[in-house]
């Protein structure tokens, strides 16, 4: 058998290869289908008369809103006040949470003494704590920050307790084993057999920011921010501004996850064959 007919058998085994272009775009169309599917369903409410179009407006009509409050500044301003609040608070958070997280996860003692507080406060609403910050700090950003940074830091501090106490006892063995004092275990050992949960815990604290911080500047508690812009857009029953409001809030939230932490999951959990 020639090489060339090698290569011929080699190709018909391997199957029918999809160009790169192709690939991609159905990797698009699958992105693509959830939302062509909800959109038409909205669509199709909406011009059925079921809501008046004030409550229901038609997505044509949300495009247009969102288009004209981004041209004049309107959008831009108030997510830039909003993403200032979100990345104070859940900097905060993420730093403190990560921080709690692996001394209760290597120390008994401090699990001990931390975990029981940590258990009763966390399934707490964070908006039962927004009075409380408002009468603490007053209004303004300070205790909009401050209130991010506590109600998302626990679910950081859950994931990064659990993700400690998943790292297998062989590990740390082998690690000793072959002569790894404390400060290598932790970082070769038990951070990265840690970080997926860690990743996790970053995620899920960064969608209780939202929430939480939506809420805030819905209390008037703030001045300027998306929440607050959906809140008064409410009173006025114009609702395309309320709808262009949480479509911007989607696509920050959206931007954070591909640009930011699936990135840093490309970079060491996958890249070290601990996730696929």
């Amino acid at each position: 058998m020639t090489t060339q007919d090698a290569v011929s058998a080699s190709a018909v085994a391997a199957g029918p290869t999809i160009p790169v272009e192709d690939g991609r775009w159905r990797i698009i169309g699958r992105n693509a289908f959830p939302f062509l599917v909800v959109g038409a369903l909205w669509e199709v409410v909406a011009h059925l008369g079921i809501f008046h179009p004030r409550l229901f407006p038609p997505l044509e009509q949300v495009a247009v809103t969102f288009v004209r409050l981004a041209a004049d500044g309107v959008l831009p301003h108030h997510a830039v006040l909003t993403f200032f609040r979100l990345l104070s608070g859940f900097a905060l958070a993420a730093g403190a949470g990560v921080v709690l997280g692996l001394v209760m996860g290597r120390w008994r003692r401090a699990e001990d003494s931390l975990l029981p507080l940590v258990s009763i406060l966390a399934p707490i609403p964070g908006l039962a704590y927004a009075p409380l910050f408002l009468l603490w700090f007053g209004l303004g950003d300070v205790p909009a920050v401050l209130l991010v940074a506590f109600v998302s830091m626990f679910p950081v501090v859950f994931n990064t307790w659990t993700g400690v106490k998943a790292v297998k006892e062989i590990w740390l063995r082998a690690a000793q084993a072959m002569g790894a004092d404390d400060r290598r275990i932790f970082r070769h050992v038990i951070l990265p057999g840690a970080l997926p949960y860690i990743l996790t815990g970053l995620r899920l604290g960064l969608a209780q920011a939202w929430r939480i911080l939506v809420g805030v500047e819905m209390l008037a508690a703030v001045p300027w921010g998306l929440g607050w812009l959906i809140f008064g857009a409410r009173e006025f029953l114009n609702t395309d501004v309320m709808l262009a409001g949480v479509a911007v809030i989607g696509v920050m939230g959206l931007a954070l996850e591909k640009l930011v932490f699936q990135r840093i999951e490309d970079y060491t959990v996958v890249r070290w064959g601990m996730m696929k």
